[in-house]
């Protein structure tokens, strides 16, 4: 017990990085909660080696909660923004525009597929089309081309 009053600075800061390469190995920052803790952990450690902060159980525990509680309530929201901000975000790459002949029947209730970059990729359109019809592809998403007619 003794080792680890003597060394609270070092064990804070350990176990902040700890904590962050838990939030973003195992939860890629979706909990944020554990991100939140871990900062406060690595700075109550800091402030404790600077000499700003005893080195005792509850200046420990005091300093990570207040801590924590304030980046959570400073930085709760935009990083929240930060995650969400590119979810209606439409794909643009190299599948827009790509010209295919469907093999099979497709609408926006019934899938087709089609091999591209080596992925077998789902097929749909908004309207009904005929397996044979020269199309393009107008819509990516994750393992989904959304497809029309080419006209002309």
């Amino acid at each position: 017990m003794d080792w680890l009053i003597t060394h609270y600075p070092g064990f804070l800061i350990g176990l902040g990085l700890l904590l962050l390469a838990i939030e973003v190995g195992t939860f890629n920052l979706s909990v944020l909660v554990l991100l939140f803790i871990g900062v406060a952990c690595i700075t109550s450690g800091v402030l404790m080696w600077a000499g700003l902060l005893p080195h005792t159980w509850l200046a420990a525990c005091g300093s990570v909660a207040l801590l924590s509680l304030a980046y959570a309530l400073l930085l709760w929201k935009p990083l929240r923004k930060l995650q969400s901000g590119s979810a209606g975000t439409a794909i643009k790459g190299d599948f827009i525009g790509h010209r295919f002949v469907l093999e099979q029947n497709v609408s926006a209730t019934e899938y087709g597929s089609h091999r591209f970059s080596g992925v077998n990729w789902k097929v749909c359109s908004d309207t009904g089309l005929g397996a044979g019809t020269h199309v393009e592809v107008v819509k990516v998403e994750v393992g989904l081309l959304t497809v029309a007619r080419v006209s002309g």
